[in-house]
């Protein structure tokens, strides 16, 4: 099986410092963070602008690459299921994709966001593999 190589192109600052403190889904509220880009990045992130919605995607490189079945939400009296019907970290390519409010913006480099989903911010230093503009309802 062939592999690639990912070149993060920054990280989530957070106040949250672990994955116990994290909200684990949408509604259970999560903190102001901040998605901090490589100067490389300024002419990527340029035309974003405060209260568009965009999508971000993550490497959750604190998962467990190794999981294949959990209980939901950590829940041992919930049967197992395959990681790939959960909302899981842990999983053998542990992507994260995230839908999130642009709040603020300093400079081109950094851009605050509320995670509407609540799980963008566990926890810190994320590596973050790109974002990309929310088109449509439909998108997430």
């Amino acid at each position: 099986m062939k592999t690639f190589q990912f070149k993060p192109v920054g990280h989530a600052e957070s106040p949250l410092t672990d994955r116990a403190s994290a909200p684990k889904q949408g509604g259970e509220g999560s903190p102001l963070a901040w998605l901090v880009f490589d100067k490389s990045m300024r002419e990527a992130l340029r035309d974003l602008h405060v209260g568009e919605d965009v999508i971000v995607l993550t490497w959750l490189d604190r998962a467990n690459r190794d999981v294949l079945r959990v209980h939901p939400r950590g829940d041992r009296t919930r049967p197992e299921l395959g990681v790939f019907s959960t909302r899981s970290p842990d999983r053998p390519n542990p992507i994260g994709l995230h839908r999130v409010k642009i709040i603020s913006i300093e400079g081109v480099l950094r851009i605050q966001v509320k995670d509407p989903g609540g799980s963008a911010h566990d926890p810190n230093s994320r590596p973050q593999a790109g974002i990309r503009r929310r088109l449509l309802t439909s998108d997430l």
